[in-house]
């Protein structure tokens, strides 16, 4: 746990007694993962606990949800292998507690903070959120987070941090799909820092109002939504501030193929398929794929003036 001396705090950092109560109820559910834990029992037999004082977001769609089955068994995650249905044959017992995020790089104030420590930055909140797969397929999911912006703010980047790296945990006992050499392990990503800043971008803990399942990350990932899929990282251990473009591990792999910044973009053809159409899950036909996901009005600022088909 990241630990303060009482006048390090100001009294923006103070927790208002409404968020104090709400997080104290999300804690009794985390409570029941960690004593689940010191038990030996599997952590993703507490998948279905339910958590408590979520807020309500403006970010939510007027659309279908995609059914809560198909977004656990249906998922890339490629640390319990490649096919769609390994990480929720293969994680289920994989150990989310104890669990630590090291804050480092150009930042003022460095550190280490426990999973319960994150969980008390900010309120959580259920945004809806598309998400669009590189694949070419699609789901609309109900993530439960805080915006990525809460660490950010408290990390005080220096004037030297231009982006923002994300590293995975790396253990092939507990995560057979690193035994491969699909990838170099660990799974490395990472945003601008105006990107990492927009309050879309969100860390995230739960979904369906529920604690996050390990095959969709536990027990906390990064959710971009106006980007490709693989952009949001799970089961982050990392978060490093730095001046130089991180090299993420699909750049490293294939870079004719997957660039950095990796937006939505319907006009920008992957290599080996097209992306002007995408297949929501659940649906037979295929629809249009919007530019940025259809988040361009909160979005497409940041990148004005650059050639996307260039930086893509």
């Amino acid at each position: 746990m990241l630990i303060q001396k009482p006048n390090d705090i100001s009294p923006s950092e103070i927790t208002s007694p409404e968020v104090y109560r709400e997080r104290r109820r999300f804690m009794q559910g985390m409570g029941v993962l960690a004593a689940g834990a010191a038990l030996g029992v599997a952590p993703n037999a507490h998948a279905g606990i339910k958590l408590a004082g979520i807020r309500d977001s403006v970010y939510k769609l007027n659309e279908e949800q995609t059914p809560y089955k198909s977004v656990t068994t249906y998922n890339n995650f490629y640390e319990f292998g490649t096919g769609k249905s390994d990480p929720a044959d293969n994680a289920g017992r994989f150990k989310t507690r104890p669990w630590t995020v090291t804050i480092e790089g150009e930042v003022g104030n460095p550190g280490e903070y426990d999973i319960d420590s994150l969980l008390k930055l900010a309120p959580l909140e259920e945004r809806v959120y598309r998400m669009r797969c590189v694949e070419g397929w699609s789901m609309v999911i109900p993530w439960v987070g805080f915006p990525l912006h809460e660490i950010i703010r408290r990390a005080a980047p220096t004037g030297n941090a231009k982006y923002v790296e994300f590293v995975t945990l790396h253990d092939s006992r507990q995560m057979p799909g690193q035994r491969s050499r699909v990838l170099d392990w660990p799974y490395v990503e990472g945003l601008r820092l105006d990107e990492a800043m927009n309050p879309l971008t969100l860390m995230v803990v739960g979904l369906y109002g529920e604690v996050l399942p390990n095959q969709n990350g536990a027990p906390i990932r990064l959710v971009v939504p106006w980007k490709y899929g693989f952009k949001s990282a799970k089961s982050i251990v990392k978060i490093r501030f730095v001046e130089k473009q991180p090299l993420t591990a699909w750049m490293k792999a294939t870079p004719n193929e997957y660039g950095f910044y990796s937006n939505v973009n319907p006009q920008v053809d992957h290599p080996r398929w097209s992306q002007s159409r995408e297949r929501r899950i659940g649906e037979f036909f295929k629809r249009d794929t919007l530019m940025f996901n259809g988040y361009g009005d909160q979005v497409a600022q940041m990148y004005r003036g650059m050639d996307l088909k260039k930086f893509f």
